[in-house]
């Protein structure tokens, strides 16, 4: 890439710990300095922490510890890019917000130590979602999350919601109202590219009547892009792991068309500190998380010209 493209808000590449400890590594998870060893040595700039254990939790860390692990993380020369905590217990659509609002509280403090300024959240609750109170528990979600939301902000913190398939609000209109409801400035999407391609192209888990849009994933990125504030990339064909959220794939072996979805989401993605590889559930990860460092480094380099290109 040339200089003038390579610039200090270039986005850094991470990798996400929960490919070494999620699906086919469930069993023998990766112990969290042999996950630290690898993504240095496979060229990454960062992780994105997994906070379900064995890999760093944050309940487990007072603030020394949070920063001695923080330490070690940027001896081996790796930046985090953000935080995904184990929120399972406490479905914000379903769980008394105080008690979300408490686990909320710790994430903050871990966060501050690590100096993370992204928390990953999902909605945790499977589609259709909860049926004695849809609307009930749409508005709590919403109020959750604002709550959420203005406590991280007094740490200087966004939340980025990942849509799925495999969890409620997983339709393409819906998407775009809930973070539209929730209204907060440091509230946006984390777009998937495995995720956008499932629900966008395959209707996956809508139930009768599923959202289809023209380009798949494309559209999804033309309807969401300007509310996107994190990324993670992996090829995708619709296909579900388990039968309830996306197979993520070795680049190369999906439907993706990764420069037309980046192309879209344009400038939102663009500016972000970083992109995250995504090999959530694939079994060969250990060898073609390695090989993606130089293909998504590929991509990002050809959207910073391109959008260059349109700037000059």
């Amino acid at each position: 890439m040339d200089d003038d493209v390579a610039t200090a808000s270039t986005p850094r590449i991470a990798l996400g710990s929960w490919a070494f400890t999620f699906g086919p590594f469930e069993k023998a998870p990766w112990s969290w300095e042999r996950f630290l060893r690898y993504t240095a040595q496979s060229g990454y700039d960062g992780v994105e922490i997994n906070g379900f254990r064995p890999h760093p939790h944050d309940e487990d860390y007072d603030s020394a510890a949070a920063r001695d692990l923080a330490g070690t993380i940027s001896g081996l020369g790796l930046g985090i890019s953000a935080y995904a905590p184990d929120l399972s217990a406490t479905p914000p659509g379903i769980a008394d917000p105080a008690e979300y609002l408490g686990r909320m509280a710790s994430i903050a403090r871990f966060c501050d130590a690590l100096s993370i300024t992204t928390v990953r959240v999902d909605t945790i609750t499977p589609p259709p979602g909860p049926q004695s109170d849809p609307d009930g528990a749409y508005r709590r979600l919403v109020s959750t999350w604002q709550a959420s939301a203005d406590l991280l902000a007094e740490h200087g913190i966004e939340l980025v919601w990942e849509f799925e398939p495999g969890f409620w609000i997983n339709r393409p209109s819906q998407i775009r109202r809930l973070v539209d409801d929730i209204g907060r400035e440091n509230v946006g999407i984390l777009f998937d590219t495995s995720h956008a391609t499932s629900i966008a192209a395959h209707g996956a888990r809508q139930g009768v009547d599923p959202e289809l849009l023209p380009g798949g994933a494309v559209g999804l990125a033309e309807l969401v892009g300007d509310r996107v504030r994190h990324l993670h990339l992996i090829d995708g064909d619709g296909s579900l792991h388990n039968g309830e959220t996306s197979e993520h794939l070795p680049f190369g072996t999906g439907e993706v068309d990764f420069p037309a979805v980046l192309d879209t989401l344009g400038d939102s993605v663009a500016r972000l500190a970083w992109w995250t590889v995504d090999f959530c559930f694939c079994p060969t990860t250990e060898t073609d998380a390695a090989l993606a460092v130089p293909i998504v480094a590929a991509l990002r380099d050809r959207l910073l010209e391109r959008r260059a290109e349109v700037a000059r």
